[in-house]
């Protein structure tokens, strides 16, 4: 709508006026923060100004809860303070221990999540701002000492006074992560961009995935909940990508053809039994042409083996059935050199079928959906390739290199394999999201300032966009595509060179408590209706969400009204504003941050649950 000169003069004036105090509210609020070194470290974002609803009535005169209508979320016990549901060690005991099923995803029903706010531990502090987070941590955030003393000789993590530190070190990387990786670099080309994407199963404290980072190389480390407390949750802390997760029965929730590389630094995966299923699996997710990198039992058998407390024997034929195993599914074994070994996957599957008709071992799976990962159990057959017309098509079409790839047309929506998604709606999308992600920037100014967040979540990714628009900022997202979305899109955001994972927001995610700074969820609420209780969903994004995080929602106004009165009843200052487009569309957005506050001492504390 044109404004009347005037009109528009007052509006520029009051713009200008609100900038000014924002602008001010944040030198405050910094210079205040540096002084409080044992609480709250970063300022508010300042926001423009919300814009003002009638409380009882909605569209078509539809009333809306009242304030009596709305529950309060008490604090829960500390004892809850790492809860991650689907992944607790108490619930899951009763579950089978072989093929460490028990350490799977087990959710507990719905009648019996909580109902109140995981607190954080007495003395919680905003992490180190990267990059100093990848080598420090704050004790009181994870305050668990068992690596230190389990791993001390590998040089995992340091215990110093009032915080951790990771020199980078590993099991199979005595001289650190970065000279690891630089032997690694020496047998496959990691600098030129052809591999983006990595997986690393067994992660530890994910020090291979951060020091991958400075080559452009984003890694998804994953490690279960197990003795070893505390790995995954460390490696968030670090603000390094990882998740909850193991190999037992279950497809890992990721696409097929999604990673350029796939690691395991003495991980302890029994990659040769079950049929060789676990390797099977990587197979699945592992791009055409992409890399399986090995270090540990059984690769250099002969120098380790009286340390490994194994015999010659045993190691040699175990190394024997995993290069068999790998020949059958068609892997070419590149290198092996010192405590490094790596093959490579086939481009396509010409050669292979013709090459595995006498044996047919794995055989090669029936029709079937290779993306489907949800609660999806994995088989001991060979998922087929994309199929093509010679030998050197890439199965699957061929991915530019990175950072080419982020904004070149996927394959998959290139050869028109995403129902209704056009090489035209992606490039459209690309654009409507960078000027998004620009205005977000105008509402919420600590959005732009680099190093205030760190790890952000986007619970309703789409094609990545939101994703794609921050690439050049000190961060990084996971991407999830619920499972109810209309199109799985989550292969595309692969090709994109992001990562992500699959998810229902009816349950609980595989992380820890205090995952994320800034959590974004776009028309999230609308897809959920009548599938599962706002409230519940609040709450696990309160529970992943960090102490002065922030959340950045857009959905329809009457859903985002009742968004707003459940979060305002959890202690967040939110505020609704305008779409950038302006007042006339009915998606708004909602800014909110979580108030900083931590559990009481456990004699002090009244709640149970």
């Amino acid at each position: 709508m044109a404004m009347a000169g005037p009109t528009k003069s007052k509006f520029l004036h009051a713009w200008l006026f609100v900038s000014l105090l924002c602008f001010i509210s944040y030198l405050l609020g910094t210079r205040r923060n540096a002084a409080l070194p044992s609480s709250s470290t970063a300022a508010k974002p300042c926001v423009s100004p919300s814009l003002d609803f009638d409380p009882g009535r909605a569209r078509n005169g539809k009333a809306l809860p009242t304030s009596e209508d709305v529950r309060t979320y008490p604090p829960c016990s500390v004892k809850y303070s790492e809860y991650t549901p689907c992944e607790d060690p108490k619930s899951s005991r009763r579950f089978d221990r072989r093929r460490l099923i028990f350490r799977e995803r087990h959710c507990p029903e719905r009648n019996k999540t909580l109902k109140c706010r995981v607190p954080a531990p007495p003395g919680y502090r905003n992490p180190f701002r990267w990059p100093a987070s990848r080598d420090m941590a704050w004790y009181a955030n994870v305050p668990h000492k068992k690596l230190t003393v389990e791993k001390a000789v590998q040089n995992w993590i340091q215990f110093e006074g009032d915080r951790f530190r990771f020199p980078g070190g590993g099991t199979m990387f005595p001289n650190g992560a970065d000279a690891y990786i630089d032997d690694i670099g020496k047998l496959i080309d990691l600098r030129n961009g052809s591999i983006r994407t990595a997986i690393d199963t067994g992660c530890g404290v994910a020090s291979w995935g951060a020091y991958l980072l400075s080559r452009d190389i984003l890694a998804m480390s994953f490690a279960p909940r197990d003795a070893h407390e505390a790995q995954v949750q460390f490696a968030l802390e670090r603000g390094v990508p990882a998740q909850i997760g193991v190999l037992a029965s279950k497809r890992l929730p990721y696409p097929s053809r999604a990673f350029d590389m796939a690691h395991c630094s003495r991980c302890l995966i029994p990659w040769d039994l079950f049929d060789g299923m676990y390797l099977i699996e990587v197979d699945r997710v592992l791009r055409p042409g992409g890399y399986w990198v090995l270090s540990g039992p059984p690769i250099n058998w002969k120098k380790y083996w009286s340390g490994w407390q194994r015999t010659m024997e045993d190691l040699s034929a175990e190394q024997s059935r995993i290069e068999n195993l790998a020949k059958s599914l068609c892997w070419k074994k590149l290198v092996e050199k010192d405590d490094i070994a790596i093959w490579q996957k086939p481009i396509n599957h010409l050669h292979c079928k013709g090459n595995r008709e006498a044996t047919q071992n794995p055989p090669l799976c029936p029709s079937q959906d290779p993306d489907k990962a949800w609660y999806t159990s994995m088989e001991t057959c060979l998922t087929p390739l994309p199929k093509v017309m010679d030998d050197g098509e890439i199965s699957g079409g061929e991915l530019a290199n990175w950072p080419e790839r982020l904004n070149a047309i996927p394959p998959r929506i290139g050869k028109g394999t995403l129902q209704g998604i056009t090489a035209e709606i992606f490039r459209r999308e690309t654009e409507l999201w960078k000027g998004r992600v620009s205005y977000y920037k105008t509402v919420n100014n600590q959005l732009g300032l680099a190093g205030r967040y760190r790890n952000l979540l986007d619970m309703n990714a789409y094609l990545g966009g939101f994703a794609a628009a921050l690439v050049e900022d000190p961060v990084w997202v996971m991407n999830v595509v619920p499972v109810e979305a209309k199109v799985n899109t989550l292969g595309a955001i692969y090709e994109r060179g992001l990562i992500g994972t699959y998810h229902s927001w009816c349950e609980a995610m595989s992380t820890y408590p205090r995952t994320y700074d800034l959590i974004h969820a776009d028309s999230l609420f609308s897809l959920y209706q009548n599938r599962c209780e706002l409230e519940d969903i609040l709450l696990e994004m309160d529970r992943v969400l960090r102490p002065e995080g922030s959340f950045i929602l857009r959905d329809d106004v009457d859903v985002l009204v009742k968004v707003k009165r459940i979060i305002d009843s959890m202690s967040y200052d939110s505020q609704i504003v305008d779409h950038e487009d302006g007042p006339l569309v009915r998606e708004k957005l909602l800014f909110a941050v979580k108030s900083y506050w931590t559990a009481s001492a456990p004699s002090d504390d009244l709640h149970t649950s």
